[in-house]
C-alpha cells in the first residue's frame, strides 16, 4: 500500500517509521508546509517531498496519512475522500463538533477506510483488558476508572491553539471509556489550574476530573494532569460484578528492587512516544488490512464525532457548573 504521509513534524515522525517498518506498506512521499521538516525526513526515508495537490492527483498513491495540524485535519480529509484514497487521520478531526460532523457526513458516501488515530485503542495492555471485559471474566463492568497525567505540560504555546484540555488531552480517555462501555449518557466536568499559572492565563486548564454515567447505572471516572513529576500516567481500572481488571503503567524497567531499605522499582515511560510506540505499529498495520483485505476499520469518523462531542459536553459542564447530556450537543 503506497501511502503519502502529510505532516513531518513529532507524530509524523513516528508514523513514517510505523509504514516503513509494515511489511505491507510503503511510505511513497512526505508533504509538510515547513519545507526543511519535510526534506529532512524525506530524506531519512528516501522518498520526494511532494505538495498535497499533487499526492491527491496521483493514482499511484493508495492512502493518505495526516499527521498535520489540526486546522487542516477536516478539510484533509474530505480530499482525500473525493480523491479517492484511503484516509488515516490523526485526533482530532477537527476543533468544532459541526465541522467534525460535516466531514462524517462526506466519509460516510465514501468506499475506501477512513480511520481515526486513537493510538491507545491499539495498546496491547489495553487491548487485553478490553477483551476480558468482553468475554466476561469480571461479570458486569460497572465502574471504570481512567488516569492519564502527562511528565509536564506542554508549551503554552500549544496551549493557546490545542483547543483545551478536553479536546486535546482528555479525549483520548473519553474515547477509551466509550471503547469500553459505550456512549455514556451524561458528563461532568471540574477543572482548575494548578500546575502553570501561565496556561490558566491563556484560557485553559491542566488538572481535570471528569464523570460519565450511562443510563444504565455505570459510572467511569477521568482523572488528568497536565504535570506527574514521576512519569507517563496511564492507567485503566474496570471493577466488575465478579472481579476487577487492571492496566497498569508500563516502566523502565521490570527490574523490582528489594533491600533492608526498602523496595522500589523503575518509573513509567516518560512520555506518549515512549509509551505507545508499539500501538502505534499495531494501529497502522490495523489500518492497511483494513484497506488491503477490507476488514474492519477500528477506529471510525464516528468514534471520532463521538469523542469530540463528549468533549463539548465537559466543556460546558464546566462553564455552566452542571451535569451535561451528551445529547445536547
Amino acid at each position: 500500500m503506497r501511502t503519502a504521509l502529510l505532516g513531518a513534524g513529532r507524530i509524523g515522525r513516528v508514523h513514517a517509521a510505523a509504514i516503513a517498518a509494515d511489511p505491507r506498506s510503503t511510505l511513497a512521499a512526505v508533504s509538510d508546509p515547513m519545507p526543511d521538516a519535510a526534506r529532512a525526513l524525506a530524506g531519512e526515508h528516501g522518498v520526494p517531498v511532494r505538495g498535497i495537490a499533487d499526492v491527491l492527483a496521483d493514482d499511484g498513491i493508495d492512502a493518505i496519512l495526516i499527521a498535520s495540524s489540526t486546522n487542516t485535519h477536516a478539510d484533509l480529509i474530505e480530499a482525500g475522500v473525493r480523491a479517492g484514497k484511503a484516509v488515516f487521520c490523526e485526533k482530532p478531526i477537527d476543533l468544532s463538533l459541526a465541522r467534525a460532523r460535516a466531514v462524517q457526513a462526506v466519509a460516510a458516501g465514501h468506499d475506501r477506510p477512513v480511520m481515526l488515530g486513537f493510538n491507545r485503542r491499539f495498546d496491547p495492555n489495553f487491548a487485553a483488558l478490553k477483551a476480558a471485559l468482553e468475554a466476561g471474566e469480571i461479570g458486569r463492568g460497572e465502574t471504570l476508572t481512567i488516569t492519564s497525567h502527562d511528565p509536564a505540560p506542554p508549551p503554552v504555546e500549544y496551549i493557546r491553539v490545542s483547543g483545551g484540555l478536553f479536546r486535546d488531552m482528555t479525549i483520548h480517555d473519553l474515547d477509551m471509556a466509550a471503547h469500553l462501555f459505550g456512549m455514556p449518557e451524561t458528563v461532568t466536568a471540574q477543572g482548575a489550574c494548578l500546575v502553570d499559572p501561565a496556561i490558566g492565563e491563556a484560557g485553559d486548564i491542566d488538572t481535570a476530573m471528569v464523570l460519565l454515567a450511562w443510563a444504565d447505572g455505570r459510572l467511569a471516572v477521568i482523572r488528568n494532569s497536565r504535570r506527574a513529576a514521576y512519569g507517563y500516567d496511564q492507567r485503566v481500572e474496570v471493577l466488575g460484578s465478579a472481579g476487577m481488571l487492571a492496566a497498569e503503567n508500563v516502566t523502565e524497567d521490570t527490574v523490582v528492587r528489594a533491600t533492608a531499605a526498602g523496595v522500589s522499582r523503575a518509573k513509567p515511560m516518560h512520555f506518549f512516544l515512549e509509551r505507545y510506540a508499539r500501538a502505534y505499529a499495531i494501529e497502522w498495520a490495523a489500518f492497511v488490512a483494513a484497506v488491503l483485505d477490507g476488514g474492519k476499520v477500528p477506529a471510525t469518523v464516528e468514534d471520532g464525532v463521538n469523542a469530540l462531542a463528549m468533549a463539548e459536553a465537559a466543556n460546558r459542564s464546566l462553564a455552566e457548573g452542571r451535569t451535561v447530556a451528551v445529547g445536547e450537543v
